[in-house]
Formats: structure tokens, C-alpha cells, sequence
């Protein structure tokens, strides 16, 4: 069974960049749409190759997030 994986950068300048290894297809899109909207609004979202790979393959993306103002 693959790992899964969400690492989070927080930039001095207050980004935040999301890597996510090991979900399959659209899988890491619909697991991070949550943590994403909680984050803030997404300024760019960046699939690897192996998002577009078959469901049996494993996925990763990275995803900067603008962090909300509190």
C-alpha cells in the first residue's frame, strides 16, 4: 500500500506551499479542496505527470496557498 503524504512550507512572506505524494488521479485534488479553502484562496495549482497517470499509479502536486489575514 503507498504512503500518503501532505507536507506544508510556510514562506517568510506568510505562502504556504502544499506537497502531496501518494493519492491517485483527481484523489489529491478532493483531499486537500478542505484544507485548502481553510488556508486561503489558491493563487496557482501545479500537477505533476504523475497526476495524469491511470487510477493503479501513484499522484503528487504542488499547490501554493495564500494564507488568510486574520
Amino acid at each position: 500500500m503507498a504512503q500518503h503524504t501532505i507536507r506544508f512550507r510556510i514562506r517568510p512572506d506568510g505562502t504556504v506551499e502544499e506537497l502531496v505524494q501518494g493519492f491517485r488521479g483527481e484523489g489529491c485534488q478532493l483531499l486537500t479542496e478542505r484544507i485548502e479553502s481553510s488556508l486561503g484562496s489558491v493563487q496557482q495549482r501545479t500537477s505533476t505527470a504523475e497526476a495524469f497517470l491511470s487510477q493503479a499509479q501513484t499522484t503528487s502536486a504542488a499547490l501554493p496557498v495564500e494564507q488568510r489575514s486574520a
